[in-house]
């Protein structure tokens, strides 16, 4: 699915060569930008998912794009010891997470894909505490049909859908209609 206007890189370009898989790569503070950069020039396929944010600067409140995980951000490439040695040097980068570089952690291709139709789908998003716990549901209709996640109750017929990343506990929720969602 070829989500459109992505300002952040184009996770849909992944690498002809088969093999390839979603890694997470952990970052230093505020430097997501900077190592995006540097391995796009590189040919490495990096995935920087982005939502709005107030900021306040001399005063002045603002909408700004901020990372949607705070110190990562995805890569989609065949992960061989010299790409894992090239995504290591860019400048910014703490590490990949896994245990070394041919024992990796794979993000699962399903997490992914929610984050990209979260970012499609233009709803409103927030950071929100990492849940293991919780009811799964599927939602059924709309943008996101058939995107999974952790469904909290905020109201009788608003709720929130907790997405989570569980290599790096992290977790975004996005508003919407719990009409729409079904058990997983």
């Amino acid at each position: 699915m070829k989500v459109p206007d992505r300002p952040t890189g184009d996770p849909d370009a992944s690498p002809a060569s088969t093999g390839s898989a979603w890694y997470a790569l952990q970052t230093r503070s505020h430097c997501e930008d900077l190592v995006h950069h540097q391995l796009t020039q590189k040919g490495i396929h990096p995935f920087l998912p982005k939502i709005e944010a107030w900021s306040r600067r001399s005063g002045v409140r603002r909408r700004i794009q901020v990372p949607m995980f705070p110190g990562y951000l995805f890569v989609h490439h065949v992960m061989d010891k010299a790409s894992c040695i090239e995504v290591r040097k860019a400048r910014g980068v703490v590490r990949l997470l896994g245990e070394r570089w041919d024992r990796l952690a794979v993000v699962p291709a399903q997490d992914i894909e929610a984050i990209q139709r979260t970012v499609g789908a233009r709803l409103t998003v927030m950071p929100y505490p990492y849940l293991r716990e919780g009811q799964r549901v599927r939602i059924t209709d709309g943008p996101m049909a058939d995107v999974e996640g952790i469904l909290v109750r905020t109201r009788p017929n608003k709720g929130l859908l907790v997405l989570s990343v569980d290599l790096f506990q992290r977790s975004v929720a996005v508003e919407l209609d719990c009409t729409r969602v079904v058990a997983a």
